[in-house]
């Protein structure tokens, strides 16, 4: 069958086996014999059996495929402070790196059904439908790193090539308008990134509204208002930070998916915004949309399937709409049960 695509599944650590096997169940539900999987080990689950979070091996393994599709990785099984022990994380970073996954897209949406589900109160974040653009392969996470016994370093580095295929993922997926989300008034990086944003969005983009928005400032609109916002362009630690806030809006940190993408036409990884969450692995609890939600963005965006992406969404929406809730929404539906609830609205 032409069409058949190929799968690396990356269940990683904690409650990662669980949700994949939801995310597997849903996909074979929705297109019987159209993605072929191939599971990997990735993360701790890699360190213990490999002594290294990704192998030379996966990440072939996964540049071969048409898309990555990974759970969660870490625990504190595997954290330490020794610089040289390997810790799961460095998977994430090296698997970004050796695609060239540069944009990560997380589009967060207040969900009818969930608003009461939200810290915040309905009226503030009713209507928000908006998309968090974060760089992710340069920046702190990725600087030069040092450490002695009384001090230690993380440099952070932006060239304007990075800043400039980040800033054209975010104005051609705006709607509205684009909010550039830096710390120009201290930052060097944050500087350039202003300069050769507002320089794309005059030779490029100029029919796009943009603003300029200082981070903390952002952190607090982001709960304040959060249905101004469109497009969020930002670079790497400010959209991890603000994304995981922004997971607030939906009621979970547990209903928030992602998109990395890259170019020249190499496989994206999708994956949930939420960790490995070690306290409940095992018990069958885990909520398990938004690794749903994650495939929906591979169809989408890794296959060009819209139409079937859509179906998964709806099918996620009309299970909530139904009454579904799991655990960290305030309900006891199982991750079995959360499954069985989408699955029948498919």
């Amino acid at each position: 069958m032409a069409d058949v695509k190929r799968v690396a599944l990356l269940p990683g650590d904690g409650i990662g086996p669980e949700v994949a096997a939801v995310a597997v169940r849903m996909l074979e539900a929705l297109v019987p014999g159209r993605i072929e999987f191939e599971e990997h080990l990735f993360g701790g689950a890699s360190i213990d059996a490999h002594g290294t979070a990704m192998t030379d091996e996966t990440l072939a393994a996964c540049r071969a495929s048409d898309a990555v599709l990974l759970a969660a990785v870490g625990g504190p099984r595997w954290d330490t402070t020794d610089p040289h022990a390997p810790r799961p994380e460095q998977g994430l970073l090296g698997m970004r790196k050796g695609l060239g996954l540069y944009a990560n897209l997380r589009p967060v949406r207040a969900i009818g059904a969930l608003l009461d589900a939200s810290p915040l109160r309905p009226e503030r974040i009713r209507g928000t439908d908006l998309l968090v653009v974060r760089e992710l392969t340069g920046g702190i996470y990725f600087g030069e790193k040092t450490r002695t016994a009384d001090a230690a370093s993380d440099l952070c580095v932006y060239t304007v090539a990075e800043i400039e295929r980040i800033a054209r993922i975010a104005f051609a997926a705006a709607r509205r308008k684009v909010s550039n989300v830096d710390k120009a008034n201290v930052l060097e990086t944050s500087r350039l990134w202003r300069e050769v944003v507002l320089r794309v969005h005059a030779e490029e983009f100029p029919e796009v509204r943009l603003e300029h928005v200082l981070v903390d400032n952002a952190a607090m609109q982001l709960v304040s208002n959060p249905s101004d916002f469109d497009v969020i362009l930002t670079e790497n630690m400010f959209g991890d930070i603000l994304s995981d806030e922004a997971a607030m809006i939906t009621g979970s940190i547990g209903m928030l998916p992602s998109a990395s993408l890259g170019g020249a036409g190499g496989p994206g990884m999708f994956e949930p915004v939420h960790g490995s969450a070690p306290d409940i692995a095992g018990r069958g609890i885990a909520n398990p949309l938004a690794m749903v939600l994650s495939s929906a963005l591979m169809l989408r965006h890794g296959f060009g399937w819209e139409t079937e992406a859509a179906a998964l969404e709806s099918a996620v929406d009309g299970a909530l709409a139904a009454g579904l809730r799991t655990r960290d929404l305030g309900g006891a539906a199982t991750t079995d049960e959360a499954a069985q609830a989408v699955i029948s609205h498919l």
